[in-house]
C-alpha cells in the first residue's frame, strides 16, 4: 500500500510532528510504502526505507507560503501513484485529513471568550485566521474527502458542529503511545537524580507542565493556581518553547512563586521531568490530544487538565487525575492540592488509563482504515 502523509513542517518540540514520526514508523514496520510530503523535515528521525518528497514554494508571509504549499501538494496529489494521501495540514483535495491541531473554527471561538474587544477585532481582521477558516472550510466540502481521523470524541464533535461532516466519515483514533519508552520506570532511574540536582526534597510535592505555545495551554492559569497552594515547599517545573517566556517568568515573580517556579525552555528529553514529578498538569484553553498528556499518564503520573483537552476523556476523576474548567483557578489549586501528595494507587490508574494505546494498537486502526478506503 503507498501511502503519502503530508505535514508542512518539522519542529523538534511539536506534538504532531511527533504522532507523523510515530505513525511513520509504525506503518513501515507493517509492510506500508510510506512517502512524506513536506516543505522541510530537517533534524527528523525518519527511519530508512521513507521516501520524502519537497514541496517548498517560495512566498512571502505565511499566508503566501500556506498556499504555496497547498498548491504545490494538490499538484503532487495529483500526479503522484498514491492509493491513500493522509494530510496533517488543511489541504483541499487529500483523501483523508487528519485533525491533530483540532478545528480552527472552535479555537477561535475559545479565544474569542477570553479576549477584549480589541483582542477580538484582531482576530476578525486577521489574514491568517481568515486564510485558515477559508481552507478548512474547503476542506471539509471536498468531495475527495472520504474520512477524517480525530485524535478524540472532543475533535469529532466540533467537526460535526461546525462543518455538519458525516458522522460516518468521522473515526477517532488517539495518538499512539511508546509503551516502553514512557514508562512508571522512569521514577525509579531519574526521581532522586534530577531532584537533587534540583535541590528538590524527596517529599515535596513536585508538579510539571509540558508544552509549547502558554497562552493556548493555559500557563498564566497554572502559575496563579499554584501561588495558592498551602505547601509552600511544592515545586513547578514547566517545560517548553515560547516567545513569552521571559513574561511568564516576570509574573511567576509578581505571584511571588519565581523561587519555586522553573522554566527550562525546550528540551529534546523531557523523561528525566517525567520521572521526577508527582502529577503532571495541563490546564489547556485547548488542545485536541496533546501526546505529553498521555506520555505523563503511561509514566504513571496523575493527570489535571481541562474539560477542552481531548486527553480528559481518557483520565478517571480522583483515579488517574482530575479534570477542571481551564478559567477555574479555584478548581485548579483544588486539583493539585488533592493530588501533590501522591498516590501509588493513581499512579497505577494513570498507566492503566493508556495502556490499549501502543504504537502498534495506532498502526493497526489506521491500517485497517486505509484498507476500506482503499478498496474499489
Amino acid at each position: 500500500m503507498k501511502i503519502a502523509v503530508i505535514r508542512q513542517r518539522y519542529n523538534p518540540f511539536g506534538g504532531a510532528e511527533r504522532f507523523v514520526e510515530r505513525a511513520l514508523g509504525a506503518l513501515a514496520q507493517e509492510g506500508a510504502e510510506v512517502t512524506l510530503i513536506t516543505r522541510s523535515w530537517e533534524g527528523a528521525e525518519l527511519r530508512e526505507g521513507f521516501r520524502t518528497l519537497i514541496c517548498d514554494p517560495a512566498g512571502s508571509g505565511r499566508v503566501a507560503r500556506d498556499r504555496g504549499f497547498a498548491q504545490c501538494v494538490q499538484t503532487a496529489m495529483e500526479n503522484g501513484d498514491f492509493d491513500i494521501t493522509q494530510a496533517h495540514e488543511r489541504i483541499p483535495g487529500c483523501m483523508i485529513f487528519r485533525a491533530g491541531d483540532g478545528v480552527h473554527a472552535a479555537w477561535l471561538d475559545r479565544l474569542r471568550r477570553v479576549r477584549g474587544p480589541l483582542g477580538r477585532l484582531g482576530l476578525s481582521l486577521s489574514p491568517y485566521h481568515r486564510y485558515v477558516l477559508d481552507a478548512e472550510r474547503a476542506m471539509f466540502a471536498h468531495p475527495d474527502l472520504r474520512a477524517v481521523i480525530c485524535n478524540s470524541r472532543l475533535i469529532r464533535d466540533e467537526i460535526v458542529h461546525y462543518y455538519g461532516v458525516a458522522a460516518d466519515k468521522l473515526h477517532v483514533i488517539y495518538n499512539g503511545v511508546d509503551l516502553d519508552t514512557f514508562h512508571p520506570r522512569l521514577a525509579a532511574e531519574h526521581r532522586q537524580g534530577m531532584r537533587a540536582a534540583n535541590d528538590i526534597d524527596a517529599d515535596v510535592p513536585l508538579f510539571l507542565f509540558v508544552g509549547s505555545g502558554f497562552e493556548r495551554k493555559g500557563v498564566p492559569q497554572l502559575l496563579a493556581a499554584f501561588a495558592r497552594l498551602r505547601d509552600r515547599r511544592a515545586r513547578l517545573v514547566i517545560v517548553g518553547a515560547d516567545r513569552k517566556l521571559a513574561a511568564m517568568r516576570t509574573l511567576a515573580c509578581k505571584l511571588g512563586i519565581g523561587e519555586r517556579t522553573l522554566f527550562t525552555g525546550p528540551l529534546q528529553d523531557v523523561k528525566p521531568w517525567y520521572g521526577a514529578a508527582d502529577v503532571f498538569v495541563l490546564p489547556t484553553l485547548y488542545d485536541p490530544c496533546p501526546n505529553a498528556a498521555l506520555e505523563a499518564l503511561a509514566c504513571g503520573l496523575p493527570v489535571i487538565t481541562s474539560t477542552a483537552c481531548g486527553a480528559a476523556e481518557l483520565i478517571e476523576a480522583g483515579a488517574s487525575g482530575e479534570i477542571v474548567h481551564a478559567a477555574d483557578i479555584g478548581a485548579l489549586a483544588a486539583a493539585m492540592e488533592a493530588l501533590g501528595a501522591g498516590s501509588t494507587s493513581r499512579r497505577r490508574a494513570a498507566r492503566a488509563a493508556v495502556e490499549q494505546l501502543s504504537l502498534g494498537a495506532m498502526a493497526q486502526q489506521l491500517l485497517a482504515l486505509y484498507r476500506t478506503l482503499s478498496c474499489p
